[in-house]
């Protein structure tokens, strides 16, 4: 009887239960703003509003016919004038890596490869200490409107993995992870002549040092075991430790498991290697030539620009907390001046080539008086300066980067089905670029992370 009596009221409770729930439509969130953008087109729509619902755009278009479509008791987020953009794409960063840049006698006392010493000090602290230095940086930039972002390589073993599975499961905040887990590269190409007795153990948290075929086989699936999401490799300047075969299989391994390859390669060699062997996207390309951008065309590879020290980025990280003498400083002037030149000219180059482009921060530095966000925000006026006009930069990070990731059907434009992550800035960034460092409403998956615009 008491048995009875308990199935009766659950029955009782489910029902009442189901009836609440059908006389209450599911909530969304209705956003308008004075403006937005499609980057595809460069189109504007004003006004605009947005309708999201379970963390997806469903609706896109004038407010009036926008409204009625969202359903009662939607909650309503204002923008005023503002200009919505789909959430920015940083296509190549670091999360795990904050750099400070050592005094120039420190350089020259301890030089022994490009890693040392200051990105060394990274691989040598504690891979709880890097998690949290990661989680602070990745909330840093997701406030500054990067809402995915592909984390290339110096994280250990698993960093960025097990950092992006946190950000998923709601632990942390951040942006979007793909991560690559260690760069696959020749032995010497970072490290050289480390303490014997330590420096297999060192260079294992960082790389997996690869000289065959079989090596370059072993060290992809060496990374697809921490689940990683995408596949970096370091090319040397002159092909020297991973020659075409290598990273041919390399590749074909890669490929094999559906995942994409990025390839660090910045002299001709290295990136025609990169090229021959079929990567999915050549990261920094610094000294490309002509005919190899129309290779990359026409193979369907992508050019991840990586303008992080353009426009006398280097002073400015350096310059708060290191005295340079006259002579010094007169080099890093002229050092400037020489890839202001290499620069303009680079962009000149990709733009007439039709290779189609993304852009990243290969932000990992410590840069005085910003976050993380803001200091990889200063690649927009980078590009700017060397002449890429702003809506080639804006799809450079949403609309292309989308593409280049894989993700191009859930991430890079403001249209229904994709995900609700939307920037806005109080601008027009076509006019100026440099509203992009000053992003003042991020949303994340349909939810808020930043509203400057509420307080006014």
């Amino acid at each position: 009887m008491r048995n009875a009596r308990i199935l009766t009221l659950w029955a009782a409770f489910l029902l009442i239960t189901a009836q609440l729930a059908a006389q209450s439509p599911s909530s969304g969130t209705l956003i308008k703003a004075g403006r937005l953008l499609d980057p595809r087109t460069g189109n504007i729509l004003a006004p605009a509003a947005v309708l999201i619902e379970d963390g997806k755009i469903k609706e896109v278009g004038p407010p009036s016919q926008v409204q009625a479509a969202a359903p009662a008791g939607a909650k309503i987020i204002d923008l005023g004038s503002a200009t919505l953009l789909p959430g920015l794409i940083d296509s190549h960063t670091h999360l795990l890596l904050d750099v400070i840049v050592p005094p120039e006698e420190e350089y020259e006392r301890r030089y022994n490869g490009d890693f040392v010493p200051d990105q060394l000090l990274a691989i040598v602290e504690s891979p709880s200490k890097r998690a949290f230095l990661g989680a602070q940086l990745a909330r840093e930039d997701l406030e500054s409107g990067f809402t995915t972002v592909r984390n290339l390589g110096h994280s250990g073993i698993d960093g960025d993995a097990a950092l992006r599975d946190a950000i998923n499961a709601g632990r942390v905040s951040g942006p979007r992870v793909l991560a690559a887990g260690r760069k696959i590269t020749a032995l010497g190409n970072y490290v050289q002549s480390l303490n014997p007795a330590l420096a297999e153990s060192i260079l294992r948290q960082e790389f997996l040092n690869v000289s065959s075929v079989e090596e370059g086989r072993c060290a992809v699936d060496a990374n697809l075991f921490y689940n990683v999401d995408v596949i970096k490799v370091t090319l040397d300047d002159e092909g020297v430790g991973i020659d075409t075969p290598v990273m041919s299989a390399i590749v074909e391994e890669t490929h094999r498991a559906h995942k994409k390859i990025a390839a660090h390669a910045v002299g001709q060699r290295a990136i025609q290697i990169a090229i021959d062997a079929g990567v999915d996207s050549i990261e920094h390309g610094n000294n490309v030539t002509d005919d190899q951008l129309k290779m990359m065309r026409d193979k369907g590879i992508f050019f991840d620009i990586t303008p992080t020290f353009w426009s006398g980025f280097y002073m400015k990280i350096t310059e708060p907390s290191i005295v340079f003498p006259p002579a010094i400083k007169a080099q890093l002037a002229a050092a400037d001046e020489r890839r202001s030149k290499m620069a303009a000219d680079l962009v000149q180059r990709i733009l007439k080539s039709g290779v189609k482009f993304a852009a990243g921060s290969d932000m990992g530095f410590f840069y005085p008086g910003k976050t993380k966000g803001q200091a990889s925000a200063t690649m927009f006026p980078h590009l700017h300066d060397a002449g890429m006009p702003p809506l080639d930069i804006l799809r450079a990070v949403t609309t292309i980067a989308a593409e280049m990731l894989g993700w191009q059907d859930r991430i890079g434009t403001i249209e229904a089905g994709k995900f609700a992550d939307l920037v806005a800035v109080s601008g027009d960034p076509l006019a100026d670029i440099t509203e992009l460092e000053r992003v003042r409403f991020v949303m994340k998956n349909g939810e808020v992370v930043k509203n400057d615009f509420a307080a006014h």
